[in-house]
């Protein structure tokens, strides 16, 4: 055999070469369709592949690889054991490509989805419209399309929300990262209808509800908008109590069927409505407040309500439901957040407050002064050292970190203040603010695109945050809190967060 193969110079000749005296040499039948699959291995593991790409498109190192043997692949990746499907004399479509992200060159059988998702990307089909044809869910046309992105199949081109770090912290240096978002949120207060009636309520008016045909117009355009900016899409339905919106289950099951990531900010409720929930999708997790202790949760919140909610968290347990805790902070209860850790511990699992923004119902309270706070947050670290469900989520610890050497992190929103960037907060009525915290216009989804909202004038402005934070080194991981400077009568895009405690270096 070998001094037949001597005459060999061109290694593409192999295959038929094996073709000819597999017979005459005891060769295994399919050994030169295990030589063109190693040939094309070969060839594609010479391949470059782009560093960034601008559309979604497919891996140009790959190949489609029509073979008359099936089951080779296993013997390419070294998985030929006793477990392994046999070769058989049967066509085979096979994938094989070179991974964007290691460089190895992969290869398996092409299923039907891998089929559906390269025709999607060289015909550029939305895929709605491959979801219609099909019958199926754009969620599972979606997730076809993200799977063969994770693998390296599909390329995808990078996030299009930017925040520019020339605005943000001229000054640098700082991780970039801070600056590309990779999802966005629609926080989405479906109802002012609540069951509650919480002293620090920052809207009691009366907004009248969307219906429910636009509010699918209104899924419908965020799948538009977070596909056309290349970000995974998430949806928080808050209210009011959202479980009170008259179509919550349909719209819940049509935000599911649309892919996006669900989360509930809501009040506790009935063991059944749970259930209902879970058999449609879990949601990502399911927040809760609580106000301080027993005592003064229920003076702000309503007789009982601090045990209905305990025992509504062990609801979310039985049924695998992350929980979150949330509390608003004010003058009354600073003192009362680590003791109510403490006790949460094995009940919930994260437990996050909010500074009081002292607008609405919540004029009526008052916050610490800023010493006091600003000591605060250094035994809230001391404590979350060893109590896991204290999350780390007020901007301003990026300053404590800053002196202590220790890396900023994402603060309230993975990208300091998201406010009008990684989120945007839409009202029952349709109007849209770049935070729900305070007065924050920037459009109305009954009259504009959410496209047209995002990139918008006053959306940019907020984007953009304060002027006055610019030159600070944390400003990315950071830009204090807009909400809280606004409930001090401050110009929230010229004067920082009045708790603010960090000295800029000039």
């Amino acid at each position: 055999m070998v001094a037949s193969a001597s005459c060999i110079v061109d290694a593409d000749m192999i295959p038929d070469f094996l073709v000819r005296v597999t017979g005459s040499q005891g060769l295994p039948p399919f050994i030169s369709e295990l030589a063109r699959l190693e040939l094309t291995i070969a060839r594609i593991d010479d391949a470059d592949i782009p560093c960034n790409t601008e559309r979604f498109d497919v891996n140009p190192a790959l190949e489609l690889l029509q073979l008359q043997w099936s089951n080779l692949p296993a013997i390419i990746s070294g998985n030929n054991d006793a477990h392994s499907p046999t070769p058989l004399p049967i066509k085979q479509l096979v994938l094989v490509w070179k991974s964007p992200f290691d460089g190895e060159v992969k290869c398996r059988p092409a299923a039907d989805k891998d089929l559906l998702v390269l025709k999607i990307a060289v015909e550029g089909i939305p895929p709605k419209a491959v979801a219609a044809r099909g019958a199926v869910t754009v969620a599972s046309v979606d997730a076809a399309l993200d799977s063969s992105v994770k693998q390296g199949i599909l390329l995808s081109p990078p996030s299009l929300l930017r925040r520019d770090p020339a605005i943000i912290s001229p000054t640098g240096p700082f991780d970039d990262s801070f600056c590309v978002a990779t999802s966005f949120t629609l926080q989405w207060h479906i109802t002012q209808s609540c069951n509650l009636h919480c002293k620090h309520c920052y809207d009691r008016s009366g907004r009248s509800e969307l219906d429910f045909g636009k509010a699918l117009e209104i899924l419908g355009d965020l799948h538009d908008f977070c596909r056309s900016n290349n970000v995974k899409g998430r949806i928080s339905f808050s209210g009011g109590n959202p479980l009170l919106y008259p179509h919550f289950d349909d719209l819940y099951r049509a935000a599911a069927e649309r892919g996006f990531d669900i989360s509930i900010l809501g009040n506790p409720s009935p063991r059944s409505r749970i259930e209902k929930i879970v058999s449609i999708q879990t949601p990502e997790f399911f927040q809760v407040s609580l106000e301080g202790l027993q005592e003064h949760n229920d003076s702000i919140r309503g007789p009982g309500h601090f045990e209905r909610t305990v025992s509504f968290l062990e609801v979310l347990r039985e049924f695998d439901v992350y929980s979150m805790v949330m509390l608003t902070l004010t003058r009354d209860n600073i003192d009362q957040i680590l003791p109510l850790g403490k006790f949460l511990q094995g009940i919930t699992d994260a437990f996050n407050f909010n500074r009081l923004s002292m607008v609405g119902e919540g004029a009526a309270l008052k916050l610490p002064n800023p010493q006091y706070y600003a000591e605060f947050l250094k035994a809230y670290l001391d404590a979350a050292q060893t109590n896991p469900v204290l999350g780390i989520k007020d901007n301003l610890i990026n300053i404590i970190y800053h002196q202590q050497g220790i890396d900023p992190f994402g603060g309230c929103t993975g990208f300091g203040c998201g406010a009008a960037f990684n989120f945007l907060s839409l009202l029952a009525d349709g109007e849209v603010h770049a935070c729900r915290k305070f007065p924050s216009l920037i459009g109305n989804i009954n009259e504009q695109s959410l496209t047209s909202i995002y990139y918008s004038e006053k959306a940019q402005l907020y984007r953009a945050g304060c002027s006055a934070c610019t030159k600070c080194p944390i400003r990315p991981g950071c830009g204090g809190c807009l909400a809280v400077a606004y409930s001090h009568g401050l110009d929230v895009l010229k004067e920082k967060d009045p708790y603010c405690f960090f000295s800029v270096p000039e």
